[in-house]
């Protein structure tokens, strides 16, 4: 089986209990070797929350890994000051020294895929306010892991099994949204959502772009930004043979594509699509980012301080995002 990376994400969200509970399920081993990237101490906290039968093994490198059933295998990554995580773990919370260490789980996964020593990596959630208190200026996860492995060109992609979609902008205002919107942008997220359908093995897809402005923009009536920016990015895009239309009226685009008239909603901003989205598969729902040299998946949530280390977080979207990576090959 081909080893994936789990990044621990953020310690005092609900990441340790969700990598637990789904390392546990038997099911996980039908389709990767996975390995932890994190802090072992806080992985065992973890397991005792849960009651789950399982062993923490701690590891220094790759070649130490010995993966099987009852045991979850931890790449250890200490602090600066080799204090572990756990000593210092604060519960429910974002803090500084959360960012720092998830940004080093993120930096060793990534050398790992980048050399070939895993196929992919599966990130837990980490919390934007840690990452600021850490001294980082990254939006969150996907702008990070651009930034690590050079990559100018990339997009969020959500998948489900009966909606996909692609994110033109991703965690700006609402105010800034329209000024973002450009030609240039919309053709380039069109050509990733192509990359992203490729990736998943949809031949040919049917990618549709959902307007800005309600009623599409209806002619200009209600916003210019389809006529100046939408439609000439989905022209150029068709000239290159793509099958894509649009722009649609954004409350009619995702129930088409839910009944299977579309296989990708190319889409304006975050909540336009990540509501309908959530709606439809809060559960099961897998981000994964497109234009990366490395596979990337994450569950479709976030920190959840709110239930965190509760024992009641549900790791359904991480078991299927752990699923969606061992199957991703990149093509582009």
């Amino acid at each position: 089986m081909d080893k994936i990376a789990i990044t621990m994400g953020e310690p005092g969200g609900i990441g340790p209990e969700i990598i637990v509970k789904a390392l546990f399920c038997a099911e996980i081993r039908n389709y990767c070797s996975p390995i932890v990237v994190g802090d072992a101490g806080v992985i065992k906290k973890a397991v005792k929350l849960t009651g789950l039968p399982l062993k923490v093994i701690s590891v220094s490198d790759l070649s130490d890994s010995k993966p099987g059933a009852g045991r979850i295998e931890v790449l250890d990554i200490k602090s600066p000051r080799e204090v572990t995580m756990a000593a210092s773990l604060r519960k429910g919370r974002p803090s500084g020294s959360s960012g720092m260490a998830v940004v080093k789980y993120i930096k060793k996964a990534v050398k790992l895929a980048l050399k070939k020593d895993v196929k992919a990596i599966v990130t837990a959630p980490i919390s934007k306010e840690s990452l600021k208190m850490a001294g980082y200026q990254y939006q969150g996860h996907t702008e990070l892991l651009a930034g690590l492995t050079g990559t100018k060109d990339f997009a969020m992609m959500f998948v489900s099994d009966k909606l996909k979609l692609a994110l033109s902008t991703v965690h700006i205002p609402v105010k800034e949204v329209a000024a973002a919107i450009n030609e240039k942008l919309v053709l380039k997220v069109i050509n990733l959502a192509l990359a992203g359908a490729d990736m998943l093995g949809i031949n040919n897809p049917k990618i549709a772009v959902a307007g800005l402005n309600p009623h599409a923009g209806e002619s200009g009536l209600c916003g210019k930004e389809e006529i100046k920016a939408i439609l000439p990015a989905v022209r150029k895009a068709q000239a290159k043979g793509i099958e894509v239309s649009g722009p649609y009226s954004p409350d009619v685009v995702f129930y088409r594509a839910n009944k299977g008239d579309f296989d990708i909603v190319v889409c304006m901003y975050h909540d336009q699509g990540l509501i309908p989205f959530k709606m439809l598969a809060f559960d099961k729902g897998v981000n994964m980012t497109v234009g990366l040299p490395v596979v990337r998946t994450s569950p479709d949530h976030g920190t959840a301080f709110d239930i965190a280390w509760k024992n009641m977080a549900d790791p359904s979207s991480l078991l299927e995002a752990i699923k969606l990576a061992s199957r991703l090959e990149i093509r582009y």
